[in-house]
């Protein structure tokens, strides 16, 4: 195992379960699972918190849950993953003018553009949760989906931005500090479970990723590698579960084990003489349920979820052509019964389940490869994603001053290689020093002899005046 990668955690705070999942990277680039946790959720309604201190509760006993797996974990900071009827997204363009134009695009550049989208003017009632690239523009090259390394002055990005009612990411926030643990970011569900369940062929392919959770159904789009929508279907497990408790006048407790144990997406799959036998209350007698009947009480609530699929892939104009990977069904609802053939029956592309084994190593428990624990694990493979950008953007800051500091090293010898030279010219040589010292000797002999010539000349000429 890779000791130097760091140990992240993921929470997933659903409707129906909570649970706390750790991992760390090995060296082949596999997560470990190094500690593995859940509880029942009681605080939570169609992905919302709604009651804190039970929400704080379920929380800590999937903690301890976590802890009695692995004694020697120690948890600090969580991925915490949000869903629910709140969340919405919206589109932007940002374009930000590099200073240095001879230095290479990095992460430093990408980073500054992504934390300016951070200042989109939304309702004030909202908060910005993520801010996700698609599209790179750089000059006027465009639809480049990896700009570092490159040349340029100005560089751009279209933007898909998920948002969030403030109160309800409050509630979060809250649930999980006083649990005593601190939220290193906030993660929109399908976008953990598509990282998850997902590989590289999937996002070039074009693939629709539909998350079916307890209290709501998230859609994330891909396409050529970006991610092109995201929304929330404020439908899920529970609703099946509440429409065959009142379709058929049985216990809550009594529906979900129905739903889970005999339940089928397609009606004309159950056998017409099967009957399920539900103990009476209070002394009443048994209640028989037909299958066919439960079938067909699901079948009516997932044509219903799938038909808001349809709807939304043809409001962004994907139409079936363009999903070549399909549709990926994943989540603790997608486990039942022909659940792949309504799917494709409903929406015309084919489907499969989505399984979170994709980046698992071997030795982990066959538990967490059931799709209910695809937003988990897909926590903790963001979390890394984000480690690896967080230290590539320190590798090119340190590159980046490292640079600078060579540069004005080398500047610095240059001026005092000059100035030395200077000092070198002006300085004369030691010959240079005799030869003046010969000139100003022989000059003031020369001086002496010519005083001496004039005055001899000056004593003959007065003796001769002397004889006139």
């Amino acid at each position: 195992m890779n000791q130097e990668a760091p140990i992240i955690v993921g929470l997933d705070i659903g409707t129906t379960k909570i649970a706390a999942i750790a991992g760390r990277k090995n060296e082949y680039g596999k997560l470990e699972i190094l500690g593995f946790g859940k509880a029942p959720s009681f605080g939570v309604q169609h992905g919302m918190v709604l009651n804190i201190d039970q929400t704080i509760k379920a929380i800590r006993q999937a903690l301890e849950n976590c802890y009695a797996s692995n004694p020697d974990l120690e948890i600090n900071e969580v991925y915490v993953g949000i869903a629910g009827h709140h969340i919405k997204s919206l589109q932007t363009r940002g374009d930000i003018v590099r200073s240095d134009t001879d230095a290479e695009i990095s992460q430093l550049d990408i980073d500054q553009l992504i934390n300016d989208q951070y200042k989109t003017v939304i309702p004030a009632s909202d908060q910005i949760i993520d801010v996700i690239p698609q599209q790179y523009i750089v000059d006027s090259l465009q639809n480049i989906t990896y700009p570092i390394g490159m040349s340029g002055v100005k560089v751009g990005a279209n933007f898909h931005i998920i948002t969030g009612d403030k109160n309800a990411i409050r509630n979060i926030n809250r649930s999980v500090e006083k649990s005593g643990l601190k939220i290193h970011d906030l993660v929109l569900q399908p976008l953990a479970s598509a990282a998850a369940v997902m590989c590289d062929l999937d996002f070039e392919a074009g693939v629709a990723i539909v998350d079916i959770g307890g209290g709501t159904t998230d859609l994330a789009v891909f396409y050529e590698g970006i991610l092109k929508s995201t929304a929330v279907i404020p439908y899920g497990g529970e609703n099946i579960t509440n429409d065959i408790k009142n379709g058929l006048g049985v216990l809550k407790t009594q529906a979900e084990q129905m739903k889970v144990q005999f339940g089928y997406a397609l009606a004309d799959e159950a056998k017409n003489n099967a009957f399920i036998t539900i103990p009476g209350l209070r002394g009443q007698a048994p209640k028989e349920i037909s299958v066919r009947n439960l079938a067909h009480i699901i079948q009516a609530r997932m044509s219903e979820i799938m038909d808001f699929v349809v709807y939304h892939l043809k409001q962004i104009g994907m139409d079936n052509k363009m999903l070549n990977g399909g549709i990926i069904l994943t989540g603790g609802g997608s486990q039942l019964k022909h659940l792949i053939q309504l799917t494709e029956y409903t929406t015309g592309v084919s489907a499969r389940i989505g399984y979170p084994n994709e980046h698992l190593a071997s030795g982990h428990l066959d538990e967490l490869t059931k799709p209910m624990y695809a937003t988990c694990i897909g926590l903790i493979l963001k979390g890394y994603n984000d480690y690896e950008n967080d230290r590539r953007a320190l590798e090119d800051n340190f590159i980046k001053i490292n640079t600078s500091y060579k540069a004005k090293e080398q500047a610095a010898a240059a001026a005092l290689t000059e100035e030395t030279t200077e000092e070198i010219v002006s300085t004369p040589t030691e010959t240079q020093v005799m030869e003046r010292k010969v000139k100003e000797r022989n000059a003031s002999l020369k001086s002496f002899l010519d005083k001496m010539k004039t005055k001899i000349i000056d004593m003959f000429t007065e003796e001769e005046d002397a004889k006139f």
